[in-house]
């Protein structure tokens, strides 16, 4: 099957659009993370789901972040960022990083335990796991940046379930 086609050869099934996308992609649970960034141009951070690891010679991961999103252009000029991954429970700062309670830039860092690591970007200290990354390469792919960070330091935090994202809600993932 040619997998250029736009739309679904069979019937009953929805074509790709970027709605039957979004649908498709509720379905797939997904670990939800603050990245954080710090330096000459501001403090501020959203919260991810998109966030995998890329190699482990050198430790490097990859983020998604929204073009529109105006921390673009801070992870840009700062050069580092922090992947902080949640643990169950913190639902309200996932909310407050996602943007959803008005809190902007670094209005968003009063809630929560912050630390620096090598590179200076606020790290959660009741994160599962902390990845402190430089940024390595930042690219346009259609309506997000793909981020690329090399792994300066790792904080292996408190043990507990994890928060995840699945069905459009918030979910915890048992240890």
């Amino acid at each position: 099957m040619d997998g250029a086609a736009s739309h679904s050869m069979i019937p009953g099934v929805p074509a790709a659009s970027p709605q039957a996308y979004r649908d498709g992609m509720a379905h797939v649970a997904g670990h939800v993370h603050v990245v954080t960034t710090a330096g000459p141009a501001g403090s501020s951070g959203f919260t991810a789901i998109a966030v995998a690891s890329v190699s482990d010679e050198p430790p490097t991961l990859l983020v998604c972040l929204n073009r529109k999103s105006a921390n673009g252009a801070l992870i840009a000029s700062n050069g580092v960022f922090a992947v902080n991954a949640l643990p169950a429970g913190a639902e309200g700062l996932a909310e407050t990083f996602a943007g959803r309670r008005g809190h902007v830039g670094a209005e968003r860092f009063r809630e929560g335990s912050w630390s620096p690591l090598a590179t200076g970007a606020p790290t959660l200290d009741i994160a599962l796991v902390t990845f402190d990354c430089r940024l390595v390469e930042m690219r346009a792919m259609a309506t997000h940046h793909i981020l690329i960070g090399q792994v300066e330091a790792v904080r292996i935090g408190p043990a507990g379930p994890a928060l995840a994202y699945f069905d459009r809600a918030y979910r915890p993932i048992p240890r």
